[in-house]
């Protein structure tokens, strides 16, 4: 199956779309309410989510251009469809957790888009392994941090 050539206006827009729910945390992040919370001893400083989420949004654009590069692929418009998912989630994960102060229900829509990307990878994979491989931060990630939302969940209930 054949790609497009590399086309670096294709690439900035997907990496430029990938950066979209980063814009959430402008609005809704770590607040009073935020730092009152008892966390568990593993919990990272605030200072680590910026540079990890800044990479992985970078790797998300990045496979997501080489996923679209091979339009002729049948898989291309599944995978794009669970990546826009996978932004919408992300997206509102900040709203939920920092702006309702639900750990409830952003444990619900972390864990929703633990699978989501779970989906994700499997069809990145199959229309381009190394796009699949270039999510597997970004699940170990996203692993980590649902175990941080639920232990901060269960600590405040």
């Amino acid at each position: 199956m054949q790609h497009r050539r590399f086309s670096p206006l294709s690439l900035l827009f997907w990496i430029g779309l990938a950066y979209v729910p980063a814009t959430t945390g402008i609005f809704f992040g770590p607040d009073r309410w935020y730092h009152r919370l008892t966390k568990p001893d593993w919990t990272p400083p605030d200072a680590v989510f910026g540079p990890v989420w800044t990479a992985l949004y970078a790797s998300m654009g990045l496979s997501i251009y080489l996923v679209a590069r091979k339009d002729k692929h049948p898989l291309v418009p599944w995978a794009i469809a669970l990546f826009l998912l996978n932004l919408m989630l992300n997206a509102a994960w900040s709203p939920l957790f920092f702006g309702l102060h639900r750990p409830d229900l952003s444990l619900v829509c972390i864990g929703v888009q633990w699978f989501a990307l779970v989906s994700m990878i499997r069809a990145f994979w199959r229309v381009r392994p190394a796009a699949g491989m270039l999510q597997v931060p970004h699940l170990l990630w996203l692993t980590f941090a649902f175990a941080l939302n639920a232990a901060i969940w269960h600590l405040n209930r």
